[in-house]
């Protein structure tokens, strides 16, 4: 019976072993791949929370433009024509918006030719209104100017964070074994602002 008993051990630890190992690896592969996936996703959530900030930094500088408008209007024989190109560039500005769920490359290209031509808008009004002393002394004008520059401030510091942000999510995925656990769960690379042509820096206005 001894020996019967010593028999049926040894044929457990044989079956055993391997269910345990099987087990064992099962466990550390669904940490794993949960780990990617929950950290893929918090990294996305990061780029999209950062994009938000983005286009509430640009949507600020857009509410000012009536304003500016408004006050520059004032000076009787101002160049009608720069007005209207800002007011122009600013309706093609707000007409171009991006879900968070969907920053390719060429939403985001659209997105920034449009702001960019708002930014150059702006500039060419800027540089005209300097030959209106008495519009550029008024105390308006100059809330204006200042809330107009600390909000292009905003808007660089707000696209170096999600550039940033991008960068970091794209690195993590990219990296093995990530890739190829955030291929399977359909992460993708995301693109970020890139400088225009010719420039180093993201637009802004030049006061």
């Amino acid at each position: 019976s001894i020996l019967k008993i010593n028999y049926k051990k040894e044929k457990m630890k044989k079956w055993l072993i391997p269910v345990i190992i099987i087990l064992v690896l099962g466990f550390i592969g669904y940490k794993m791949t949960a780990g990617v996936n929950n950290t893929a996703v918090e990294l996305e959530e990061n780029v999209k929370a950062s994009w938000a900030n983005v286009e509430s930094a640009y949507q600020r500088r857009t509410d000012l433009i009536p304003n500016l408008v408004n006050t520059v209007k004032g000076a009787a024989d101002f160049e009608k024509s720069t007005l209207t190109d800002v007011i122009e560039a600013r309706a093609k500005a707000t007409s171009v918006n991006i879900n968070a769920d969907n920053l390719d490359s060429a939403s985001l290209q659209k997105f920034q030719e449009a702001q960019s031509g708002l930014s150059s808008a702006l500039s060419k009004l800027m540089v005209s209104v300097e030959r209106y002393p008495q519009l550029t002394a008024t105390q308006n004008f100059r809330n204006l100017q200042s809330q107009l520059e600390g909000t292009e401030n905003r808007i660089n510091v707000e696209r170096n964070r999600f550039n940033d942000n991008v960068r970091e999510y794209n690195t993590y995925i990219r990296k093995f074994p990530n890739n190829i656990f955030a291929g399977m769960f359909g992460f993708e690379r995301m693109t970020p602002f890139e400088a225009q042509a010719g420039a180093e820096n993201a637009p802004t206005v030049e006061f």
